[in-house]
């Protein structure tokens, strides 16, 4: 991930937009990924809010997570006093509790105005359009597809502001470009699919062997590679090519759609500090 040229000039005038629109609202809504909490929350945001407004941490897809994980993710939060909500924008589990989490940000009563951030392909504009009612907000499982700011009237009560999702420029970590890359908030166009997949094959095999067993016959040795493991699971789904070559390519991109779909079953890529 790290010479990845990923962070076009749309994201950099997004910030710009966000700093900007933050005079106009109350509080503001960051939607994460609850498979992992940590890689989805864009740090450049502490700078931007910066205790300016209130802030509402949303974990979205907290039905593809690990609910075990999630209920240590629950107890970190609270322990740190971070306020939460979660919830699955697809199937509209949990959105209804918004506006309560909204209004215990806030001191006083009346209608308010909440911007709705967030890294790309988090869901943001299914969980508005799922909020609302109706659907407003361009979704669409590929990142960068909300380009401009969008009001969305949920009631009189409520506006949401829908704002494109915004990476930041360099991953110190780069498990955090990795983990990203995997959930689809990079786009695959620039990044080598094949060597992602066998990543995530590694990533799968220390947590959830069984899911890789179940889904793709594999039985991975510890000290197989991320490759050899994707040869197998080519070989085991039949991709096969002229000659008898199997194709990776193919078997890749099969493997991150079902990851991202949540057909290997409730999967959480990151745990809080100090658990196992």
């Amino acid at each position: 991930m790290a010479d990845v040229q990923w962070f076009p000039g749309h994201m950099k005038k997004a910030e710009r937009m966000m700093q900007d629109s933050l005079k106009l609202v109350d509080v503001v809504c960051e939607v994460a990924d609850a498979r992992i909490p940590m890689a989805s929350r864009n740090p450049d945001l502490d700078g931007i809010i910066a205790g300016r407004k209130p802030r509402l941490l949303i974990l979205n897809r907290a039905d593809q997570a690990d609910p075990n994980v999630t209920a240590l993710w629950r107890a970190y939060y609270k322990q740190n006093g971070v306020p939460f909500l979660e919830c699955d924008a697809q199937s509209g589990r949990g959105v209804k509790n918004l506006p309560q989490a909204l209004r215990a940000l806030r001191d006083k009563p009346g209608p308010m105005r909440a911007m709705v951030v967030g890294v790309p392909n988090v869901g943001k504009s299914t969980f508005i359009n799922k909020v609302s009612g109706r659907r407003t907000a361009a979704a669409s499982d590929r990142p960068g597809v909300t380009r401009g700011k969008q009001w969305v009237t949920v009631d009189r009560q409520l506006e949401l502001l829908d704002t494109p999702g915004i990476l930041w420029p360099k991953f110190d970590d780069p498990a955090v470009g990795d983990r990203l890359a995997f959930t689809g908030a990079v786009k695959d166009e620039v990044l080598d699919t094949e060597e992602l997949a066998a990543k995530l094959l590694v990533t799968l095999r220390e947590r959830y062997p069984k899911a890789l067993a179940e889904r793709y016959r594999l039985q991975p040795e510890q000290e197989e590679q991320g490759w050899q493991m994707l040869e197998t699971c080519a070989r085991n789904r039949g991709f096969l090519m002229a000659g008898g070559h199997v194709n990776t390519e193919r078997m890749a991109a099969v493997l991150l759609d079902e990851f991202r779909g949540g057909k290997l079953g409730r999967i959480s890529l990151e745990r809080p500090c100090g658990t196992l």
